[in-house]
């Protein structure tokens, strides 16, 4: 679901800034002209194999940004990359017309559509990348993403497989 947030994002951006180079860095911030604009949070509950609730949060830049704070992605904003700031109903709209065609498409065709599509609008693909996981810091070439929507990177000529990271690039 995070990748259909994401995608659906990147639809709203391609709606409201046109212009505007739109990319996706793993696992879940949306980037215009290599900035993150938006953020993608999932929180859920379940046990023993089942989910009981999924709740997925977006949040979408449109007037402004957040300061930069030290070591993030720079933020922006679509008013800072196209000049307006779009109608906050008209982006919500967007935004769940185009989440509602991406979580049918999953449903319907399972991730492999979604990581397609994904991975055509990967930010930095085939460059080097620096993944701090809690216990280790892994350097290597993002590679790919895969089926489950882990980060594939390459590391001294072996594929990493990793589930969770803050990815910061070279």
């Amino acid at each position: 679901m995070s990748f259909a947030a994401c995608l659906a994002v990147a639809d709203v951006f391609d709606a409201v800034a046109p212009q505007a180079d739109v990319a996706l860095k793993w696992p879940n911030d949306p980037l215009l002209n290599g900035r993150k604009a938006a953020g993608v949070l999932l929180e859920s509950a379940g046990g023993g194999g089942r989910l009981d609730w999924l709740a997925v949060g977006v949040g979408v830049n449109l007037a402004h940004a957040p300061p930069q704070e030290p070591g993030a992605w720079p933020p922006t904003s679509v008013a800072a990359e196209t000049g307006a700031a779009p109608d906050p109903e008209t982006a919500l709209a967007h935004l769940a017309a185009a989440l509602a065609g991406w979580t049918a498409r999953l449903e319907a065709d399972g991730f492999a559509p979604l990581r397609a599509a994904w991975l055509a609008r990967a930010a930095r693909l085939g460059e080097k990348v620096t993944a701090r996981l809690p216990r280790e810091t892994v350097e290597g070439v993002f590679t790919d993403i895969d089926a489950t929507g882990a980060l594939v990177l390459t590391c001294s000529g072996a594929r990493r497989r990793i589930a969770a990271a803050d990815v910061f690039f070279a």
